[in-house]
């Protein structure tokens, strides 16, 4: 229970936060948050310059409700998206974006939001990218190789990145929504973070992972590649068939993280409670944020 104390402060003033009444008349109650009407779901949102922009609505859960539409975006860099793609997440009401990249990424390939800006959320950290690959020369990896290590780094990105996905969850709770997500490719740091709103909503580990796997065909490996924060980048060097694995995703790499969550104590739940402070009240109020009711029998 290390991060509970520090998650139980933040999730506090989040919704004190969001109570205030200079702010609106009274807390956020679950039927409050809703997506704007006349917004067709999607889940691949329709933008010129998106990477990987995609919505989580629609899933369902073991209980028999769905995952509200409109109101969790996972997203790579939003640095290409055009005026109308601004017009378009404007219409669509998003009022928060947790950027889970690194100082270096988020100054190769800024987002320029126009007037109606979204909150957004990061943190100025170092990421090391050699953490994706084994030792050695790029251009003399095989793919085997390629495979092992990125699925290597995926329990350590949940560690990493703990603080920024309670911050996340924090604003969650909080009703802050539509929220979206993002890093570079939208695939890793990102695709933790889908599966651990995902588990906590209940929809069960198959769909989890079902969506995880997406990027294989939503995320364009050539425009990652032609990005900016990738220029100079040792991955270019990587043989074909390695990169392949490296620009993509592989269900042993979400494994290897729910391998983590899987032998906390408690499982799953266990795991969001202690490292992600969700305890029975707070996964209860995210499934009323967030689900549809169940339907009647």
């Amino acid at each position: 229970m290390r991060n509970r104390a520090s998650f139980a402060l933040l999730g506090a003033l989040a919704l004190a936060f969001s109570s205030h009444p200079a702010l609106q008349a009274r807390p956020v109650a679950a039927a409050s948050v809703a997506a704007p009407a006349g917004i067709a779901p999607s889940r691949v949102v329709p933008l010129q310059g998106g990477r990987n922009f995609r919505d989580l609505g629609g899933y369902r859960t073991g209980d028999g409700r769905m995952v509200k539409w409109g109101l969790l975006y996972r997203s790579g860099s939003m640095t290409g998206l055009t005026a109308d793609d601004y017009a378009s997440l404007e219409r669509r009401g998003i009022r928060v974006v947790c950027d889970l990249r690194s100082t270096a990424e988020r100054q190769a390939e800024p987002v320029n939001w126009p007037h109606a800006l979204p909150r957004v959320l990061a943190d100025d950290y170092v990421m090391d990218n050699g953490q994706f690959l084994p030792k050695g020369d790029p251009r003399n990896f095989t793919a085997d190789q390629v495979r092992g290590a990125m699925a290597s780094s995926y329990p350590r990105l949940l560690t990493q990145f703990n603080s920024q996905y309670q911050r996340m969850f924090g604003e969650l709770l909080a009703g802050h929504a539509p929220l979206a997500f993002n890093c570079s490719a939208g695939k890793d740091r990102t695709g933790i973070g889908a599966a651990l709103i995902l588990t906590a909503l209940g929809v069960p580990r198959e769909t989890v992972i079902g969506d995880y796997m997406l990027s294989n065909q939503t995320l364009d490996p050539a425009k990652l590649m032609g990005g900016k924060a990738m220029a100079n980048s040792p991955f270019a060097a990587l043989p074909p068939e390695a990169l392949k694995l490296l620009v993509g995703v592989d269900r042993s790499y979400i494994e290897a993280a729910f391998a983590v969550i899987d032998v906390h104590q408690g499982g799953a739940m266990g795991y969001l409670r202690d490292e992600l402070g969700l305890g029975g009240g707070e996964i209860q109020r995210l499934r009323g944020l967030y689900l549809t009711r169940r339907l009647s029998s």
